[in-house]
């Protein structure tokens, strides 16, 4: 066996501990514990594949909108579909536990549908933010109109440019190059 199959052997020997990470029924429960307790839940969305100073900043700006941030992890084959055989590069356990790291995620959800329409729909959330990259027009239509429908506000965040994973991944490729 070569290094790289030993690495991820023993990657994948390795169990995650991560109590931010719930599946939707816990997270309804969660979010209704919140609701009840009058706190403000934002809700945002993504793969976070590597996670960079741009997703940082925008998780941080993201949870400073309410009381609890709740990120729904788009799921390993949703994210191959999106973004190509290749990705992602860490697997939804790992980003889910990345994310459960930072104190500013409150609780994350992996969904495994193309869409977020049920998550929406399901947790309610009083806003629902994603970062500037994105407009009211690029939304998807179906969860545009779940968050009209629970009444969620929408909210677009600065973008930091010069950060993307794939940017990343190519100056890491590079830096291997080198």
């Amino acid at each position: 066996m070569d290094n790289k199959g030993a690495n991820r052997e023993a990657c994948d020997a390795v169990t995650l501990d991560n109590l931010k990470l719930r599946t939707l029924p816990d997270t309804v429960t969660y979010r209704d514990g919140l609701r009840m307790a009058r706190r403000r839940v934002v809700l945002t969305n993504g793969i976070f594949d590597l996670l960079h100073t741009g997703h940082l900043y925008y998780l941080q700006k993201a949870r400073a909108l309410g009381d609890a941030l709740i990120v729904a992890l788009n799921s390993d084959a949703s994210t191959r579909a999106l973004k190509g055989p290749a990705r992602p590069v860490q697997t939804e356990e790992q980003r889910a536990y990345a994310l459960g790291a930072l104190a500013c995620v409150d609780a994350v959800v992996v969904f495994r549908e193309p869409r977020l329409t049920a998550e929406i729909r399901s947790l309610r959330p009083d806003v629902y933010c994603k970062a500037g990259d994105y407009t009211l027009e690029k939304l998807d239509p179906g969860e545009r109109a779940a968050l009209e429908a629970v009444g969620a506000q929408i909210t677009f965040l600065p973008f930091l440019a010069g950060f993307s994973t794939t940017n990343l991944i190519a100056r890491i490729k590079a830096a291997g190059e080198i």
